[in-house]
């Protein structure tokens, strides 16, 4: 499958709070190995060359809280509450 080159015809849903909880447990742990080591976080390339991009360390660090904090917004920016109202319609209620 190719590189997209835009967005126009990219569709979903938004996520739900499992898949938001899921990412978070993602963006702890790789947080937690960059911390520790760096040899098994997110985000960690080089490339080779006079003014190729490359990251180090303290970059992933802030690039991976950065999303951290974007997905704990969008986890507490979900209803703590779902309400409905429904109607009774049993011989008792009816008058």
């Amino acid at each position: 499958m190719s590189d997209l080159t835009n967005l126009d015809d990219v569709q979903g849903q938004p996520l739900s709070e499992a898949q938001i909880r899921g990412i978070l447990a993602q963006l702890d742990l790789d947080i937690m190995n960059l911390a520790r080591d760096g040899k098994l976080a997110a985000l960690k390339y080089t490339t080779v060359g006079d003014g190729s991009p490359a990251a180090d360390r303290a970059a992933n660090m802030n690039a991976l809280i950065a999303a951290r904090k974007y997905y704990e917004s969008l986890l507490q920016s979900l209803p703590a509450w779902e309400t409905s109202q429904g109607e009774d319609d049993s011989p008792a209620t009816r008058g």
